[in-house]
Order: C-alpha cells, then sequence, then structure tokens
C-alpha cells in the first residue's frame, strides 16, 4: 500500500459536511468515488482528513491521506508506456479535476512522508471566520464566505474579549459533547482585524479543535463586540465550564479551514503518536 497526501479546497455551501453520511452528499463521499472510479479500486478508498468540518463550512487548506495499493497507480500510465512516481500523481491530480465537482478541488497529491497521518500528526489548524457589519448587508458575490452582522462592531471590544479565550483550557462551554471525547484544547492565536473593504476576520488557531468550537467562540465574541454583553463575558463563560444559552452558533458559511501546520518529517510518526494520547485536566492553570 501506498500512503497518498491530499491538499484540497471545497465550498461547503452544497455539502452535508466532510464526513461520508448514506444519501447526503459530503465531500469525502464525493472524493472517495472519484479515486475508486479512476484507480479502478475493487474497494471504496477510504479518507482520513485533518479536520471534518460541517455542513456548510469552507476549506482552502484541507489536507487528507488515502492508502491504496501500489498497483493501483499504474492505472495512470498513459498508451507511451508507463510513468514516473511523480508523473502519476501528476495525472492523478489532472484526472481528479475532471471527474470531480466544481466545489471541490484536490491541488496536490503527494507521496506521504513516513509516519505520515493527516489528523493525528498535524501541529495545529488555521480557521478564519469572515463578518460584515456594513450597513447594506454582504456584497453579493461573497455572500457564500460572509456573514452579515446587523449591528456595528468595535475591533477593539472583539480582540479585548477574544485575549481571554487564549491558552490551553476545558473548552466544553464552547463544544458540544462526544461520548469518551475530551474538550480540552490549546488556542493559540484568536485576533480580529478589519480588511480595506469593511469585513472583519477572525484568525482561529489551535492545536485542534472539538465540535462546533470555532462558531461557538465567534458567537461570544460577537455579542461582546455589538455591546449585547461586557468584553468579560466569553471568558466568564469558559470558566463556568457548561454551555450557556446566551452563546449563539454563528452561522456555518463564515467559517473557512485555511491552513493545517505539521511538523517536520522526522517528527510526524512521534506527533501523531503523542497526538492519539488522551487529553487531560492535570496541569492546566487557570
Amino acid at each position: 500500500m501506498v500512503r497518498l497526501r491530499l491538499d484540497l479546497a471545497y465550498d461547503g455551501t452544497d455539502f452535508s459536511g466532510w464526513a461520508r453520511q448514506p444519501g447526503r452528499r459530503t465531500v469525502q463521499g464525493e472524493i472517495e468515488q472519484a479515486l475508486a472510479r479512476i484507480l479502478r479500486l475493487g474497494e471504496p478508498a477510504m479518507l482520513t482528513v485533518a479536520g471534518r468540518t460541517d455542513a456548510g463550512v469552507h476549506a482552502r487548506g484541507q489536507v487528507a491521506h488515502v492508502d491504496v495499493p501500489d498497483e493501483a497507480l499504474g492505472e495512470l500510465d498513459g498508451n507511451r508506456g508507463p510513468l514516473s512516481g511523480d508523473e502519476r500523481l501528476s495525472a492523478l491530480v489532472r484526472r481528479l479535476g475532471g471527474v470531480l465537482p466544481p466545489d471541490v478541488r484536490i491541488f496536490r497529491v503527494t507521496g506521504a512522508p513516513e509516519g505520515f497521518d493527516a489528523r493525528f500528526s498535524a501541529m495545529f489548524r488555521r480557521y478564519a471566520y469572515r463578518v460584515s457589519d456594513t450597513e447594506g448587508g454582504v456584497d453579493p458575490l461573497r455572500r457564500r464566505e460572509i456573514v452579515w452582522h446587523n449591528r456595528p462592531l468595535d475591533l477593539g471590544a472583539l480582540n479585548a474579549a477574544a485575549v481571554r479565550l487564549l491558552g490551553e483550557h476545558d473548552f466544553a462551554a464552547f463544544c458540544k459533547r462526544r461520548e469518551g471525547a475530551t474538550t480540552i484544547r490549546e488556542l493559540q492565536r484568536l485576533e480580529w482585524a478589519r480588511e480595506a473593504d469593511g469585513v472583519l476576520v477572525a484568525t482561529v488557531v489551535a492545536d485542534a479543535f472539538c465540535h462546533s468550537m470555532v462558531r461557538a467562540l465567534v458567537g461570544s465574541l460577537l455579542a461582546a463586540g455589538d455591546g449585547r454583553r461586557a468584553v468579560e463575558w466569553p471568558g466568564q463563560v469558559l470558566v463556568g465550564g457548561v454551555r450557556d444559552s446566551g452563546v449563539h452558533v454563528a452561522p456555518a458559511h463564515g467559517l473557512c479551514l485555511e491552513e493545517v501546520g505539521y511538523p517536520p518529517d522526522a517528527e510526524l510518526a512521534g506527533r501523531a503518536e503523542a497526538t492519539r494520547r488522551v487529553r487531560t485536566t492535570s496541569g492546566l492553570e487557570g
């Protein structure tokens, strides 16, 4: 078997999220079907992804891996004889471009280094959340990626509230609990900037995210940013450790996975092993 790394992007509008679901259109399902068709696989390809996005969430820097039989790559050889390894992977990218629907694109396929796991080897995930508080609403050409907030937002208040959430904490107050899963995460960066066109962009970076975490964090910050809540409130919710009815999960379409970061090749296997260990609350401060 050969492990391949796939770098990809998608517009999440018309997908029921990343994960394969019976009877629903998903990003994973579309890619697995395309790989099986092109490589003539006897069994469906099984993708592992860096971050499973929810319905409506976009990705510009998503990463996945797939294990395929070495001989299956021979299906990519042309009429003029066998291709080199790199030529086969380039051919795979081209063929995927012809088979996949236009709202999902695979930009690069490479042979994965020893120990690489798209999910567990990742050091961080970087998301962006885009909001417009312009009186007239969002530019219609960007309506699928920007959320309109119908109250003026104060950049200083947004960042004053955000800084209180940084660090390693139990983010149970901002996550949907899953049986047997921890809600402890290290929030490495959370800051807002207003771009030249007036759109507010939150950059959110963590080692990993639990279900609905980014959108819940953004929802709490928007309440502080428009003055409905004090800037201290999101931090108080975090310390409380339970879901607060005042935290409204922000709409999915404003969220985009921008980047997944990995350590040097020699550290990939070690990082994957460390990530698999269950996080505990021991050693946490504050």
